[in-house]
Protein backbone atom coordinates (compact mmCIF):
# COMPACT_ATOMS: atom_id res chain seq x y z
CA UNK A 1 0.00 0.00 0.00
CA UNK A 2 0.88 3.36 -0.38
CA UNK A 3 3.90 4.70 2.27
CA UNK A 4 4.53 8.45 3.65
CA UNK A 5 8.02 8.85 4.85
CA UNK A 6 6.65 11.37 7.06
CA UNK A 7 5.52 7.96 9.09
CA UNK A 8 9.49 7.05 9.14
CA UNK A 9 10.31 10.53 10.56
CA UNK A 10 7.88 9.86 13.14
CA UNK A 11 8.86 6.34 13.93
CA UNK A 12 12.23 7.44 14.26
CA UNK A 13 10.86 10.08 16.69
CA UNK A 14 9.26 7.25 18.68
CA UNK A 15 12.39 4.85 18.81
CA UNK A 16 14.57 7.98 20.31
CA UNK A 17 12.23 8.47 23.20
CA UNK A 18 11.75 5.32 25.05
CA UNK A 19 9.67 6.54 27.99
CA UNK A 20 6.29 5.99 27.45
CA UNK A 21 5.10 8.69 30.42
CA UNK A 22 6.64 11.12 28.32
CA UNK A 23 4.79 10.89 25.38
CA UNK A 24 1.89 10.58 27.89
CA UNK A 25 2.23 13.34 29.45
CA UNK A 26 3.65 15.49 26.37
CA UNK A 27 -0.27 14.99 25.05
CA UNK A 28 1.12 12.90 21.71
CA UNK A 29 1.14 9.28 23.24
CA UNK A 30 3.07 6.36 21.05
CA UNK A 31 -0.29 4.53 20.88
CA UNK A 32 -0.97 7.67 18.63
CA UNK A 33 1.75 7.67 16.52
CA UNK A 34 1.14 3.76 15.76
CA UNK A 35 -2.13 3.79 15.24
CA UNK A 36 -1.76 6.56 12.94
CA UNK A 37 0.88 4.94 10.75
CA UNK A 38 -0.90 1.64 10.85
CA UNK A 39 -4.36 3.73 9.54
CA UNK A 40 -2.34 5.52 6.48
CA UNK A 41 -0.82 2.22 5.64
CA UNK A 42 -4.20 0.67 5.66
CA UNK A 43 -6.30 2.87 4.23
CA UNK A 44 -3.63 3.96 1.68
CA UNK A 45 -5.22 7.44 1.25
CA UNK A 46 -2.26 10.09 0.72
CA UNK A 47 -4.49 13.03 1.43
CA UNK A 48 -5.15 11.33 4.91
CA UNK A 49 -1.36 10.94 5.68
CA UNK A 50 -0.61 14.48 4.31
CA UNK A 51 -2.06 15.09 7.64
CA UNK A 52 0.33 13.53 9.88
CA UNK A 53 2.33 16.57 10.62
CA UNK A 54 1.30 17.21 14.18
CA UNK A 55 0.44 15.04 16.97
CA UNK A 56 -3.20 16.30 17.03
CA UNK A 57 -3.40 15.43 13.11
CA UNK A 58 -2.08 11.82 14.79
CA UNK A 59 -4.84 11.55 17.08
CA UNK A 60 -7.18 12.49 14.05
CA UNK A 61 -6.32 10.03 12.11
CA UNK A 62 -6.51 7.47 15.35
CA UNK A 63 -10.34 7.78 15.37
CA UNK A 64 -10.59 7.34 11.31
CA UNK A 65 -12.70 4.70 9.94
CA UNK A 66 -10.44 1.73 8.72
CA UNK A 67 -13.15 0.52 6.73
CA UNK A 68 -13.49 3.66 4.76
CA UNK A 69 -13.38 2.85 0.86
CA UNK A 70 -9.84 2.57 -0.98
CA UNK A 71 -8.72 2.46 -4.41
CA UNK A 72 -6.58 -0.20 -5.34
CA UNK A 73 -3.51 -0.50 -7.07
CA UNK A 74 -4.73 -0.85 -10.24
CA UNK A 75 -8.91 -0.54 -12.00
CA UNK A 76 -10.63 -3.50 -10.89
CA UNK A 77 -12.72 -6.24 -12.60
CA UNK A 78 -14.10 -7.03 -9.55
CA UNK A 79 -15.42 -4.84 -6.21
CA UNK A 80 -16.69 -7.83 -4.06
CA UNK A 81 -15.90 -11.48 -3.75
CA UNK A 82 -18.43 -14.57 -2.50
CA UNK A 83 -16.40 -16.98 -1.61
CA UNK A 84 -18.64 -20.65 -1.32
CA UNK A 85 -16.36 -22.59 0.78
CA UNK A 86 -16.95 -26.67 1.09
CA UNK A 87 -15.27 -27.44 3.60
CA UNK A 88 -14.06 -31.64 3.66
CA UNK A 89 -13.51 -31.41 -0.01
CA UNK A 90 -15.88 -32.67 -2.48
CA UNK A 91 -14.96 -35.30 -4.48
CA UNK A 92 -13.61 -34.00 -8.26
CA UNK A 93 -13.39 -37.64 -9.81
CA UNK A 94 -17.52 -37.71 -8.90
CA UNK A 95 -18.41 -34.53 -9.63
CA UNK A 96 -16.28 -32.99 -12.06
CA UNK A 97 -13.37 -34.63 -13.77
CA UNK A 98 -15.13 -38.15 -15.37
CA UNK A 99 -12.05 -40.92 -15.97
CA UNK A 100 -13.02 -43.47 -18.14
CA UNK A 101 -9.92 -45.63 -17.35
CA UNK A 102 -10.94 -45.78 -13.54
CA UNK A 103 -14.48 -47.54 -15.13
CA UNK A 104 -11.83 -49.92 -17.25
CA UNK A 105 -9.77 -50.51 -14.07
CA UNK A 106 -12.17 -50.45 -11.06
CA UNK A 107 -11.29 -52.78 -8.47
CA UNK A 108 -7.65 -53.22 -9.91
CA UNK A 109 -4.48 -52.01 -7.50
CA UNK A 110 -3.25 -48.26 -8.35
CA UNK A 111 0.19 -48.79 -10.73
CA UNK A 112 2.87 -49.11 -7.71
CA UNK A 113 4.80 -46.30 -9.92
CA UNK A 114 1.95 -43.94 -9.78
CA UNK A 115 1.46 -43.76 -5.73
CA UNK A 116 5.22 -44.20 -5.42
CA UNK A 117 6.60 -42.20 -2.07
CA UNK A 118 3.00 -40.94 -1.39
CA UNK A 119 1.51 -40.87 1.54
CA UNK A 120 -2.29 -40.69 2.99
CA UNK A 121 -3.98 -40.46 5.73
CA UNK A 122 -6.12 -43.49 6.01
CA UNK A 123 -5.05 -45.79 3.17
CA UNK A 124 -2.59 -47.85 1.68
CA UNK A 125 -0.96 -46.25 -1.22
CA UNK A 126 -1.95 -49.58 -3.03
CA UNK A 127 -5.37 -49.25 -2.83
CA UNK A 128 -7.98 -50.61 -5.34
CA UNK A 129 -9.16 -48.11 -7.95
CA UNK A 130 -12.69 -47.21 -8.05
CA UNK A 131 -14.43 -45.30 -10.87
CA UNK A 132 -17.36 -43.26 -10.05
CA UNK A 133 -20.99 -44.65 -9.61
CA UNK A 134 -22.27 -41.47 -11.45
CA UNK A 135 -23.39 -40.32 -14.88
CA UNK A 136 -21.68 -37.42 -16.39
CA UNK A 137 -22.76 -35.34 -19.49
CA UNK A 138 -21.77 -32.22 -21.75
CA UNK A 139 -23.87 -29.23 -20.99
CA UNK A 140 -24.35 -25.49 -22.39
CA UNK A 141 -22.47 -24.23 -25.81
CA UNK A 142 -19.18 -24.87 -23.87
CA UNK A 143 -19.66 -28.26 -23.35
CA UNK A 144 -18.02 -28.65 -20.03
CA UNK A 145 -18.34 -32.33 -18.39
CA UNK A 146 -20.76 -32.54 -15.31
CA UNK A 147 -21.89 -34.85 -13.26
CA UNK A 148 -25.49 -35.99 -12.80
CA UNK A 149 -25.12 -35.03 -8.89
CA UNK A 150 -24.56 -31.34 -10.27
CA UNK A 151 -28.22 -30.54 -12.56
CA UNK A 152 -28.54 -26.78 -11.84
CA UNK A 153 -24.49 -26.11 -11.60
CA UNK A 154 -25.27 -27.59 -15.48
CA UNK A 155 -27.56 -24.76 -16.43
CA UNK A 156 -24.97 -21.88 -15.77
CA UNK A 157 -22.21 -23.95 -16.82
CA UNK A 158 -21.57 -21.08 -19.26
CA UNK A 159 -21.14 -18.66 -17.15
CA UNK A 160 -18.19 -20.61 -15.06
CA UNK A 161 -14.75 -21.14 -15.19
CA UNK A 162 -13.96 -24.69 -14.21
CA UNK A 163 -10.28 -25.18 -12.94
CA UNK A 164 -9.35 -29.47 -12.69
CA UNK A 165 -5.60 -28.75 -12.25
CA UNK A 166 -5.87 -27.25 -8.66
CA UNK A 167 -2.76 -28.57 -6.29
CA UNK A 168 -2.16 -27.71 -2.75
CA UNK A 169 0.66 -28.63 -0.67
CA UNK A 170 -1.37 -30.37 2.66
CA UNK A 171 -3.40 -33.34 2.68
CA UNK A 172 -5.39 -32.90 6.48
CA UNK A 173 -8.30 -30.69 6.53
CA UNK A 174 -7.16 -28.09 9.30
CA UNK A 175 -3.98 -27.03 7.50
CA UNK A 176 -5.26 -27.74 4.11
CA UNK A 177 -8.68 -25.61 5.07
CA UNK A 178 -6.10 -22.55 6.45
CA UNK A 179 -3.98 -22.28 3.78
CA UNK A 180 -6.72 -22.05 0.91
CA UNK A 181 -7.96 -19.34 3.17
CA UNK A 182 -4.83 -17.53 4.63
CA UNK A 183 -2.21 -18.45 2.17
CA UNK A 184 -0.46 -20.51 5.94
CA UNK A 185 -1.12 -23.90 6.75
CA UNK A 186 -0.78 -22.21 10.10
CA UNK A 187 -3.05 -20.28 12.46
CA UNK A 188 -2.30 -16.57 13.14
CA UNK A 189 -2.31 -15.70 9.26
CA UNK A 190 -4.84 -12.96 7.79
CA UNK A 191 -7.39 -14.59 5.24
CA UNK A 192 -8.56 -13.77 2.39
CA UNK A 193 -11.38 -11.75 3.72
CA UNK A 194 -9.32 -9.89 6.13
CA UNK A 195 -6.77 -8.48 3.51
CA UNK A 196 -9.60 -7.83 0.57
CA UNK A 197 -10.88 -5.57 3.23
CA UNK A 198 -7.70 -4.31 4.39
CA UNK A 199 -7.05 -3.18 0.93
CA UNK A 200 -10.31 -2.02 -0.51
CA UNK A 201 -12.36 -1.13 2.57
CA UNK A 202 -15.95 -1.56 2.60
CA UNK A 203 -18.94 0.06 0.74
CA UNK A 204 -20.89 -0.18 3.37
CA UNK A 205 -21.92 1.53 6.63
CA UNK A 206 -24.50 -0.15 8.39
CA UNK A 207 -23.07 -3.81 7.83
CA UNK A 208 -19.30 -5.54 8.12
CA UNK A 209 -17.40 -5.21 5.21
CA UNK A 210 -16.74 -9.08 5.70
CA UNK A 211 -19.14 -11.66 6.74
CA UNK A 212 -19.29 -15.08 7.39
CA UNK A 213 -21.93 -17.84 7.53
CA UNK A 214 -21.35 -21.41 8.24
CA UNK A 215 -23.52 -24.89 7.68
CA UNK A 216 -23.18 -28.09 7.77
CA UNK A 217 -21.70 -29.97 10.66
CA UNK A 218 -18.66 -27.99 11.67
CA UNK A 219 -15.36 -26.58 10.37
CA UNK A 220 -11.76 -28.66 10.91
CA UNK A 221 -9.80 -25.03 10.45
CA UNK A 222 -12.01 -23.05 12.74
CA UNK A 223 -12.20 -19.83 12.90
CA UNK A 224 -8.94 -19.11 11.79
CA UNK A 225 -10.57 -18.98 8.19
CA UNK A 226 -11.96 -15.40 8.68
CA UNK A 227 -9.43 -14.19 11.26
CA UNK A 228 -7.71 -10.77 10.52
CA UNK A 229 -4.52 -12.74 11.85
CA UNK A 230 -1.53 -9.46 12.31
CA UNK A 231 -3.83 -7.07 10.82
CA UNK A 232 -6.00 -4.98 12.77
CA UNK A 233 -9.43 -6.98 14.42
CA UNK A 234 -11.26 -4.48 12.46
CA UNK A 235 -11.02 -6.64 9.01
CA UNK A 236 -11.68 -9.61 10.41
CA UNK A 237 -14.59 -11.81 9.10
CA UNK A 238 -18.07 -11.53 11.54
CA UNK A 239 -19.96 -14.71 11.52
CA UNK A 240 -23.85 -14.46 11.28
CA UNK A 241 -26.60 -16.35 11.88
CA UNK A 242 -29.21 -17.44 8.88
CA UNK A 243 -31.96 -17.02 11.26
CA UNK A 244 -33.43 -14.73 13.78
CA UNK A 245 -30.88 -12.15 14.54
CA UNK A 246 -27.51 -11.87 12.45
CA UNK A 247 -25.21 -11.36 15.81
CA UNK A 248 -26.26 -12.74 19.15
CA UNK A 249 -26.89 -9.44 21.76
CA UNK A 250 -26.52 -6.83 19.04
CA UNK A 251 -30.60 -5.71 19.87
CA UNK A 252 -31.05 -3.86 23.19
CA UNK A 253 -32.48 -5.59 25.87
CA UNK A 254 -36.26 -4.84 27.05
CA UNK A 255 -37.29 -1.11 28.21
CA UNK A 256 -33.88 0.29 26.60
CA UNK A 257 -34.22 3.02 23.92
CA UNK A 258 -32.41 4.11 21.13
CA UNK A 259 -31.54 7.01 22.48
CA UNK A 260 -30.63 5.47 25.89
CA UNK A 261 -27.84 3.16 23.68
CA UNK A 262 -26.77 5.92 21.72
CA UNK A 263 -25.43 8.31 25.32
CA UNK A 264 -24.08 5.06 26.69
CA UNK A 265 -22.11 4.62 23.79
CA UNK A 266 -21.14 8.18 23.50
CA UNK A 267 -20.11 8.34 27.19
CA UNK A 268 -17.99 4.75 26.41
CA UNK A 269 -16.19 6.20 23.24
CA UNK A 270 -15.26 9.09 25.19
CA UNK A 271 -14.17 6.63 27.93
CA UNK A 272 -12.17 4.57 25.57
CA UNK A 273 -10.61 7.69 23.28
CA UNK A 274 -8.68 8.65 26.87
CA UNK A 275 -7.63 5.28 27.42
CA UNK A 276 -6.13 5.25 24.00
CA UNK A 277 -3.88 8.52 24.57
CA UNK A 278 -2.71 6.66 28.02
CA UNK A 279 -2.16 3.23 26.73
CA UNK A 280 -1.80 3.77 22.59
CA UNK A 281 -3.74 0.32 22.17
CA UNK A 282 -4.70 0.19 18.55
CA UNK A 283 -7.38 -2.26 19.07
CA UNK A 284 -9.31 0.44 21.66
CA UNK A 285 -10.03 2.22 18.30
CA UNK A 286 -11.56 -1.41 16.78
CA UNK A 287 -13.66 -1.22 20.22
CA UNK A 288 -14.63 1.89 19.12
CA UNK A 289 -15.52 1.09 15.60
CA UNK A 290 -16.92 -2.35 16.79
CA UNK A 291 -19.61 -0.34 19.23
CA UNK A 292 -20.24 2.18 17.06
CA UNK A 293 -21.29 -0.88 14.04
CA UNK A 294 -23.08 -2.69 16.53
CA UNK A 295 -25.01 0.15 17.20
CA UNK A 296 -26.19 1.06 13.49
CA UNK A 297 -26.82 -2.73 12.82
CA UNK A 298 -29.86 -2.51 15.37
CA UNK A 299 -31.45 -1.03 12.47
CA UNK A 300 -29.94 -2.49 9.59
CA UNK A 301 -29.47 -6.17 10.49
CA UNK A 302 -33.39 -6.52 10.85
CA UNK A 303 -33.68 -5.07 7.44
CA UNK A 304 -31.15 -7.61 5.72
CA UNK A 305 -33.04 -10.51 7.34
CA UNK A 306 -36.63 -9.09 6.35
CA UNK A 307 -36.82 -11.06 2.88
CA UNK A 308 -40.75 -9.84 2.62
CA UNK A 309 -39.12 -8.05 -0.37
CA UNK A 310 -38.10 -10.97 -2.28
CA UNK A 311 -40.17 -12.52 -4.67
CA UNK A 312 -41.96 -16.46 -4.48
CA UNK A 313 -40.01 -16.91 -7.74
CA UNK A 314 -36.73 -15.72 -6.33
CA UNK A 315 -37.21 -18.09 -2.73
CA UNK A 316 -38.18 -21.06 -5.12
CA UNK A 317 -34.86 -20.48 -7.41
CA UNK A 318 -32.67 -20.48 -4.47
CA UNK A 319 -34.87 -23.36 -2.22
CA UNK A 320 -34.83 -20.78 0.30
CA UNK A 321 -37.53 -21.04 3.71
CA UNK A 322 -37.69 -18.24 5.44
CA UNK A 323 -36.93 -18.50 8.86
CA UNK A 324 -35.33 -21.82 8.30
CA UNK A 325 -30.99 -22.06 7.88
CA UNK A 326 -29.65 -23.71 5.28
CA UNK A 327 -26.81 -23.28 2.92
CA UNK A 328 -29.56 -21.92 0.22
CA UNK A 329 -30.75 -18.87 2.48
CA UNK A 330 -26.50 -17.94 3.08
CA UNK A 331 -26.67 -17.55 -0.80
CA UNK A 332 -29.78 -15.61 -0.51
CA UNK A 333 -28.45 -13.55 2.13
CA UNK A 334 -25.11 -13.24 0.40
CA UNK A 335 -26.42 -11.87 -2.20
CA UNK A 336 -28.30 -9.13 -0.16
CA UNK A 337 -25.13 -7.98 1.68
CA UNK A 338 -23.36 -7.54 -1.28
CA UNK A 339 -26.10 -5.40 -2.33
CA UNK A 340 -25.79 -3.14 0.27
CA UNK A 341 -21.77 -2.74 0.32
CA UNK A 342 -20.59 -5.79 2.10
CA UNK A 343 -16.79 -6.40 0.67
CA UNK A 344 -16.69 -10.39 1.05
CA UNK A 345 -18.92 -13.08 2.38
CA UNK A 346 -17.67 -16.39 2.78
CA UNK A 347 -19.79 -19.27 2.89
CA UNK A 348 -18.58 -22.19 4.58
CA UNK A 349 -20.52 -25.56 4.07
CA UNK A 350 -18.82 -28.61 6.01
CA UNK A 351 -19.96 -32.26 5.10
CA UNK A 352 -18.13 -33.42 2.32
CA UNK A 353 -15.36 -35.89 4.00
CA UNK A 354 -16.20 -38.97 2.48
CA UNK A 355 -14.31 -41.62 3.61
CA UNK A 356 -16.96 -43.87 3.23
CA UNK A 357 -19.53 -44.38 1.02
CA UNK A 358 -18.88 -41.15 -1.32
CA UNK A 359 -21.84 -41.89 -3.51
CA UNK A 360 -24.20 -41.49 -0.92
CA UNK A 361 -22.52 -38.67 0.65
CA UNK A 362 -22.31 -37.06 -2.22
CA UNK A 363 -26.20 -37.17 -3.35
CA UNK A 364 -26.74 -35.31 0.29
CA UNK A 365 -24.08 -32.29 -0.14
CA UNK A 366 -25.64 -31.77 -3.44
CA UNK A 367 -29.05 -32.07 -3.06
CA UNK A 368 -28.25 -29.07 0.14
CA UNK A 369 -25.35 -26.95 -2.34
CA UNK A 370 -26.52 -27.55 -5.88
CA UNK A 371 -29.66 -25.50 -6.24
CA UNK A 372 -28.35 -22.46 -4.28
CA UNK A 373 -25.08 -22.20 -5.73
CA UNK A 374 -26.32 -21.56 -9.20
CA UNK A 375 -28.97 -19.75 -8.33
CA UNK A 376 -26.78 -17.22 -6.44
CA UNK A 377 -24.90 -16.90 -9.78
CA UNK A 378 -28.09 -17.27 -11.84
CA UNK A 379 -29.71 -14.19 -9.54
CA UNK A 380 -26.19 -11.76 -9.40
CA UNK A 381 -26.22 -12.21 -13.42
CA UNK A 382 -30.79 -11.13 -13.92
CA UNK A 383 -29.58 -8.25 -11.52
CA UNK A 384 -26.20 -7.01 -13.37
CA UNK A 385 -24.27 -7.81 -10.33
CA UNK A 386 -22.65 -10.76 -11.58
CA UNK A 387 -20.00 -8.46 -14.16
CA UNK A 388 -18.19 -6.92 -11.00
CA UNK A 389 -18.88 -9.41 -8.16
CA UNK A 390 -16.01 -12.28 -8.10
CA UNK A 391 -17.82 -15.87 -7.33
CA UNK A 392 -15.57 -18.45 -5.89
CA UNK A 393 -16.27 -22.42 -5.46
CA UNK A 394 -14.14 -25.34 -3.99
CA UNK A 395 -13.17 -27.12 -0.80
CA UNK A 396 -9.43 -27.47 0.16
CA UNK A 397 -8.08 -30.67 -1.99
CA UNK A 398 -9.73 -33.64 -3.66
CA UNK A 399 -10.19 -37.29 -3.00
CA UNK A 400 -8.39 -40.29 -4.35
CA UNK A 401 -9.10 -42.35 -7.31
CA UNK A 402 -8.36 -45.39 -5.17
CA UNK A 403 -11.43 -46.70 -2.88
CA UNK A 404 -11.16 -46.13 1.10
CA UNK A 405 -12.31 -49.21 3.10
CA UNK A 406 -11.35 -49.69 6.58
CA UNK A 407 -13.58 -52.58 8.54
CA UNK A 408 -11.95 -51.75 12.14
CA UNK A 409 -13.55 -48.18 11.36
CA UNK A 410 -16.66 -48.91 9.28
CA UNK A 411 -15.51 -47.58 5.98
CA UNK A 412 -16.35 -48.85 2.71
CA UNK A 413 -16.56 -47.20 -0.85
CA UNK A 414 -15.11 -44.09 0.14
CA UNK A 415 -12.08 -42.04 -1.06
CA UNK A 416 -9.17 -40.92 0.97
CA UNK A 417 -7.14 -36.78 1.14
CA UNK A 418 -5.90 -36.20 -2.05
CA UNK A 419 -3.33 -32.63 -2.37
CA UNK A 420 -2.28 -33.26 -5.66
CA UNK A 421 -5.48 -32.77 -8.04
CA UNK A 422 -8.46 -31.48 -7.27
CA UNK A 423 -11.80 -28.96 -9.26
CA UNK A 424 -12.44 -25.71 -8.12
CA UNK A 425 -14.92 -22.80 -10.22
CA UNK A 426 -15.19 -19.20 -10.29
CA UNK A 427 -17.78 -16.83 -12.21
CA UNK A 428 -17.92 -13.11 -12.90
CA UNK A 429 -15.52 -10.23 -11.44
CA UNK A 430 -13.55 -10.74 -14.58
CA UNK A 431 -13.35 -14.27 -14.79
CA UNK A 432 -13.51 -16.04 -18.71
CA UNK A 433 -17.26 -17.90 -18.63
CA UNK A 434 -17.77 -21.13 -19.90
CA UNK A 435 -14.05 -22.61 -20.07
CA UNK A 436 -12.34 -25.57 -18.44
CA UNK A 437 -8.71 -25.44 -17.81
CA UNK A 438 -6.12 -27.91 -16.68
CA UNK A 439 -6.08 -32.25 -16.87
CA UNK A 440 -5.18 -34.42 -15.00
CA UNK A 441 -3.83 -37.78 -16.15
CA UNK A 442 -5.93 -40.96 -17.45
CA UNK A 443 -6.68 -41.72 -13.48
CA UNK A 444 -7.22 -38.79 -11.96
CA UNK A 445 -3.85 -38.73 -9.69
CA UNK A 446 -2.18 -35.97 -10.63
CA UNK A 447 -2.25 -32.53 -12.77
CA UNK A 448 -0.77 -33.02 -16.63
CA UNK A 449 -1.93 -29.87 -17.61
CA UNK A 450 -2.14 -25.97 -16.76
CA UNK A 451 -1.19 -26.83 -12.94
CA UNK A 452 -3.11 -24.30 -10.23
CA UNK A 453 -1.62 -24.01 -6.91
CA UNK A 454 -3.49 -22.41 -4.17
CA UNK A 455 -1.34 -19.10 -4.01
CA UNK A 456 -2.23 -18.66 -7.63
CA UNK A 457 -5.46 -18.57 -7.23
CA UNK A 458 -5.54 -16.46 -4.29
CA UNK A 459 -3.27 -14.28 -6.72
CA UNK A 460 -6.37 -13.86 -9.30
CA UNK A 461 -8.86 -13.27 -7.05
CA UNK A 462 -6.38 -10.06 -5.61
CA UNK A 463 -5.78 -9.41 -9.10
CA UNK A 464 -9.44 -9.20 -10.00
CA UNK A 465 -10.03 -6.88 -6.66
CA UNK A 466 -7.14 -4.66 -8.22
CA UNK A 467 -4.38 -5.43 -6.70
CA UNK A 468 -0.62 -6.88 -7.09
CA UNK A 469 -0.57 -9.69 -5.00
CA UNK A 470 3.20 -9.03 -4.16
CA UNK A 471 2.64 -5.41 -3.31
CA UNK A 472 -0.57 -5.60 -0.89
CA UNK A 473 1.57 -6.28 2.49
CA UNK A 474 1.80 -5.74 6.02
CA UNK A 475 4.33 -5.25 8.09
CA UNK A 476 4.45 -7.84 11.21
CA UNK A 477 7.31 -9.43 13.42
CA UNK A 478 10.17 -7.48 11.84
CA UNK A 479 8.97 -8.66 7.68
CA UNK A 480 6.26 -7.78 5.48
CA UNK A 481 3.66 -10.27 4.88
CA UNK A 482 1.51 -11.17 2.18
CA UNK A 483 -1.45 -13.49 1.90
CA UNK A 484 0.43 -15.50 -1.13
CA UNK A 485 3.38 -15.00 1.00
CA UNK A 486 6.32 -15.80 -1.49
CA UNK A 487 4.88 -17.82 -3.93
CA UNK A 488 1.94 -17.37 -6.29
CA UNK A 489 1.10 -16.15 -10.17
CA UNK A 490 -1.73 -15.08 -11.72
CA UNK A 491 -3.56 -17.48 -13.36
CA UNK A 492 -3.86 -15.49 -16.84
CA UNK A 493 -6.44 -18.21 -18.57
CA UNK A 494 -9.05 -17.34 -16.52
CA UNK A 495 -9.28 -13.99 -16.88
CA UNK A 496 -11.58 -12.15 -19.55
Amino acid sequence: MNHDPRLDRLAAWNLARTRRHFFRDCGVGVGKIALASLLVQSQGRSSAADLASSAADLAELAAADPLAPRAPHFPAKAKRVIFMFMAGAPSQLDLFDSKPALTRFDGKPIPAEVVKDQRYAFIRSDASLMSSRYRFSRHGQSGAELSEMLPRLAEIVDDVAIVKSMTTDQFNHAPAQILVQTGSPFPGRPCIGAWSVYGLGSESADLPGFVVFSSGSGLSGGAALWSSGFLPTSFQGVPFRSKGDPILDVASPAGVDRRFDRDSLDLIRDLNREHLGVVGDPEISTRVNAYEMAFRMQASAPELMDLSGESPATLAMYGAEPGKPSFAMNCLLARRLIERGVRFVNLFHEGWDHHSNVAGGLKVQCGLTDRGAAALVMDLKQRGLLEDTLVVWGGEFGRTPMAESNAALGRSMGRDHHPQAFTMWMAGGGIKGGQTIGQTDDLGFNVVEDPVHVHDLQATILHLLGFDHTRLTFKSQGRQFRLTDVDGDVVAKLLA
